[in-house]
């Protein structure tokens, strides 16, 4: 029982130690700061990590969290989530653009104004802050019609209209940025300047016009110089960091912000979509298959739920579903133009998909041509076979029996049955034949052939 009792007291013990002592927690003894890497564009797989990632944070009472950065910018709904959670962190968000060579332009810049504090690595540069500009050129007002002098019916010109949607557009990336910087005391006149002239700094010119507040070689050297600093936090309160002796540890994407990241690249839903249709129509042109039909309806949903979460212009969608149908319709019923008119639409349609020529967010317009090569070849195949079958025999049908021989099998006068292409058929004809003797099929006429002595026949009997 004493042994029994002494066990006990000692697995309680080691279990305690375990809990007290696990990985990743945060004590007075072991305060963490975790680091959350950007690179590349930012879309929606970058706003679910770090989302993901902050709230992480917050679980295990991490001191700091520093958002390294090397990106050239993204798209901005992405953009303004990412914003949103860290000025909603309970923990500090400490922005780090790194490493050297690194940079954070337009959404990157937005983002690291928004950070608790700012640094960068020498070597590194910030800005390039300019809106890009949404589709193409406006044509007017709705309703308005250009006269003989490009001008709308109010006398306006159409680059009026598509002006003021620029300036419309810039002003508000303006008071965005400024409304960041006031809130965390950085400057806000060249803010200003980074959206409406593209303006950059360098790492070193960023620290002396009060862009950031640090410049570090590496997330050590980081931590030391912001050790002591205090931040105000989204519930007012206030922070003093006590950093210098932090735990660096990296919190990782997890397999679903891969899998996002991967799929909302614009080129992997384009060619999911591709795969997904021609799965469909291999699986409608063969039924039963089904191996076309389960892979291609899987890739077609994956692929509709990646654009869902991209910023897609249906018109462009609208043209591509237009000329998909259109080839699949000459598919079945070739007539050439419709399978031009279907690749013309597809190509547009492809080339439209996309409202933001965001980086890292344009479809490749290789790919457009190999997708557009490869219907274009589907039409060429379908074409090709339905030429061969015009100049080839008739296979079937009436036209494909006369000629054929025939083997009497027996016969009573002008009627009989004969043997012929592996069936029995029902045959009449103006001569007395033999069973066992070969015919030659002249006709078909209700299901019954009609037969003459054959050439080789007519010959043996000398009657020539």
């Amino acid at each position: 029982m004493q042994t029994f009792k002494a066990a006990l007291v000692v697995a309680i013990a080691l279990v305690a130690l375990v809990v007290s002592s696990r990985p990743g927690t945060a004590t007075d003894d072991n305060r963490l700061a975790l680091t959350i890497s950007i690179d590349g564009a930012i879309g929606p797989a970058s706003a679910s990590y770090v989302k993901d990632a902050l709230a992480k944070a917050a679980e295990r009472h991490a001191e700091v969290v520093i958002l390294r950065m090397n990106t050239p910018g993204g798209l901005s709904t992405s953009m303004r989530e990412i914003i949103t959670d860290v000025l909603a962190s309970p923990v500090p968000v400490i922005g780090y653009v790194a490493p050297s060579g690194a940079h954070a332009a337009s959404a990157g810049t937005y983002i690291l104004y928004a950070t608790h504090l700012a640094a960068m690595a020498p070597g590194t540069n910030i800005g390039a802050a300019t809106p890009v500009q949404i589709g193409g050129p406006m044509p007017g007002l709705p309703g308005s019609t250009p006269d003989k002098d490009g001008k709308d019916k109010d006398g306006s010109k159409p680059s009026e209209a598509k002006d003021a949607m620029t300036a419309k557009v810039t002003n508000d990336a303006v008071a965005f940025i400024r409304s960041l910087a006031e809130l965390r005391g950085r400057n806000a006149d060249w803010a200003e300047k980074a959206v409406r002239d593209a303006a950059t700094l360098s790492a070193n010119a960023a620290l002396q016009a009060n862009v950031i507040e640090f410049t570090a070689r590496d997330p050590a050297d980081l931590l030391r110089q912001i050790d002591g600093r205090t931040v105000e936090l989204a519930n007012g309160k206030t922070q003093t960091l006590a950093t210098k002796d932090d735990v660096i540890e990296a919190i990782d994407p997890t397999w679903l912000s891969r899998a996002l990241a991967v799929i909302t690249d614009p080129n992997i839903a384009f060619v999911l979509l591709m795969v997904g249709i021609y799965g469909l129509i291999f699986e409608f042109m063969s039924p039963g298959a089904v191996a076309p039909g389960v892979v291609g309806t899987i890739c077609l949903l994956v692929g509709l739920y990646a654009l869902n979460m991209l910023p897609i212009n249906y018109a462009g969608f609208g043209l591509m579903l237009v000329g998909i149908a259109l080839l699949a319709i000459e598919a079945f019923n070739p007539t050439v133009v419709i399978g031009l008119g279907g690749i013309v639409a597809f190509v547009l349609g492809a080339a439209m998909l996309f409202r933001i020529e965001a980086p890292g967010y344009t479809l490749s317009w290789p790919l457009i041509g190999i997708v557009a090569a490869m219907f274009t070849g589907l039409i060429l195949v379908v074409l090709g076979a339905l030429r061969r079958a015009r100049n080839g025999p008739v296979q079937t049908g009436a036209q494909a029996m006369r000629g054929l021989s025939a083997e009497v099998l027996d016969w009573s006068e002008t009627s009989g049955h004969v043997f012929t292409n592996g069936e029995r058929w029902q045959a009449r004809g103006t001569e007395t034949f033999r069973a066992g003797e070969t015919v030659e099929v002249a006709n078909i006429i209700d299901l019954t052939l009609v037969v003459r002595r054959a050439p080789a026949a007519t010959g043996e009997g000398g009657t020539a």
